[in-house]
């Protein structure tokens, strides 16, 4: 049997793996087995890619080298260390921000692809003449898609990046018409790709200027239309880019004729596109909104309502309400995961459970800024699975709740979604924790959530605010329980 054959039942294999990783990830109970399936299915695409790269060298007919196989094996290697360096470092809170990197790259690669296949060109070898204008086209049809949606893929990738690790403004980017700048974009590109693929002859300088001119209006939409797109609505944005940078890699895998860059960049892409909708169903946005940059939406005035007066709490007060409590409901948001509180809070909910309080925990479909994010803080602080509930299970028992602890969460619990028309969150489902006898917030100070918008929620008459660092304000609770 050839390494040819070899490699593609390779493939398939690898394949079937990554559909049973996407499956095994989808719950908590499985997730460590979808990991190691897409591990091991990786581990397996890689191999035979390298044994097909070798195979090649090996035949003499096409009088290669071994520098093909050097620079293979140098960037596996370099790869490799800069992988596992950025895996051991980043903290959870970074995770948001690094997927979004990690996209970028993947939407590079689809550029330089592209490219490539332009300069080289399409071999017609042992193709019938008739045929060849037509594969032509085609081929270059491939290329201007596949550096669209890389170019896209990559500055989008890098504005997500930016906006979560705080170097760039959460609010959204309101420039005028820019809902045209947007579709007028795409126009012109549909219009340079097909002036692209209908020239006689393609690699000469004007093909060149026209590709160069797709590529350079691919980087502004894609900077563009996740500029254009607010804090509230990042973890769409997040769930999106990554469907582009698996439509990015099934573009590449049609250019270089390779299976299961189409297979699994569909996977990503098809997963990534249905995530990012049932994201806009859970926060009533729409899908084609988000996606087209916020198409539709306008800047409304600033939020300056007076709500009136906090009030304030201390640990000791907190203690004591939560002993006294029957039933409680903690409400995690990205404060937690950036004070590294969840061991702190699984360890409270121990204690309080151990007392006969029964204790759950309400998870907003997008609380923290990656969905699932607050799952996995407190899967791994050994929180049971069984007390952590959605926000639609939740939702009806706050009325019957004496005590929720919002411990770093502000968009998600707030009221103005539900109340209030005019606000930028405005029908977006939360969790309606004001519902409650009490309300205890963790917060470091009475500024604006991610989003950028005011909570009413924190001058409510049964709200009360305790300040400082989440995981210090729970061990001072813990301690007063003691």
């Amino acid at each position: 049997m050839s390494i040819t054959a070899i490699s593609v039942a390779a493939y398939i294999v690898a394949s079937l793996l990554f559909i049973l990783s996407l499956a095994g990830l989808s719950k908590h109970e499985t997730s460590k087995s979808g990991l190691t399936y897409g591990i091991v299915g990786m581990g397996i695409a890689l191999l035979a890619t390298i044994a097909l790269v070798i195979d090649k060298v090996l035949k003499p007919e096409l009088d290669l080298t071994w520098l093909p196989v050097a620079l293979m094996a140098g960037a596996i290697v370099i790869g490799a260390l800069i992988g596992f360096w950025r895996a051991r470092i980043v903290e959870m809170t970074g995770m948001p921000e690094l997927i979004a990197l990690l996209h970028s790259f993947v939407g590079l690669a689809a550029v330089l692809i592209g490219w490539n296949g332009a300069i080289e060109g399409f071999h017609a070898d042992g193709v019938n003449p008739a045929d060849v204008r037509a594969l032509t086209n085609i081929h270059e049809a491939e290329i201007a898609i596949g550096i669209f949606i890389g170019a896209v893929t990559l500055t989008g990738s890098i504005v997500a990046n930016r906006k979560l690790s705080g170097k760039m403004k959460s609010a959204p980017l309101m420039l005028p018409g820019k809902n045209l700048i947007n579709v007028g974009s795409i126009v012109v590109f549909i219009v340079l790709t097909a002036v692209y693929v209908s020239r006689d002859t393609h690699g000469d300088n004007t093909s060149m200027i026209l590709l160069g001119v797709i590529t350079a209006l691919a980087l502004f939409l894609g900077w563009h239309l996740v500029a254009s797109i607010g804090g509230g609505d990042m973890p769409v944005v997040i769930s999106m880019l990554n469907s582009y940078s698996g439509w990015a890699a099934a573009a590449s895998g049609f250019l270089l004729s390779n299976d299961l860059l189409i297979v699994t960049g569909a996977l990503v892409g098809s997963s990534g596109a249905y995530l990012s909708y049932i994201m806009c169903k859970a926060m009533n946005r729409s899908f084609i909104s988000v996606i087209a940059g916020g198409f539709g939406i306008e800047a409304g005035p600033a939020d300056d309502t007076d709500y009136g007066e906090h009030r304030e709490v201390n640990a000791e007060q907190v203690a004591e309400l939560l002993t006294g409590a029957k039933s409680v409901v903690i409400t995690p948001g990205y404060g937690m995961a950036v004070a590294q509180a969840q061991y702190g809070v699984a360890e409270l909910t121990s204690e309080l459970r151990k007392k006969g309080v029964e204790v759950r925990f309400g998870i907003h479909p997008v609380a923290g800024r990656l969905p699932g994010h607050m799952n996995v803080l407190l899967a791994e602080a050994k929180v049971p699975y069984d007390i952590v509930l959605e926000m639609d299970e939740i939702n009806d028992d706050f009325p019957e709740t004496d005590v929720v602890l919002v411990i770093g969460a502000n968009d998600t619990v707030n009221p103005a979604a539900s109340e209030d028309p005019g606000s930028p969150i405005a029908g977006m489902p939360v969790l309606t924790v004001w519902e409650a006898e009490n309300v205890i917030v963790f917060k470091r100070s009475m500024a604006a959530g991610y989003a950028g918008v005011q909570n009413p929620l924190f001058f409510r008459d049964n709200s009360a605010m305790l300040f400082g660092d989440a995981k210090d304000r729970v061990q001072d609770i813990l301690a007063a329980m003691h």
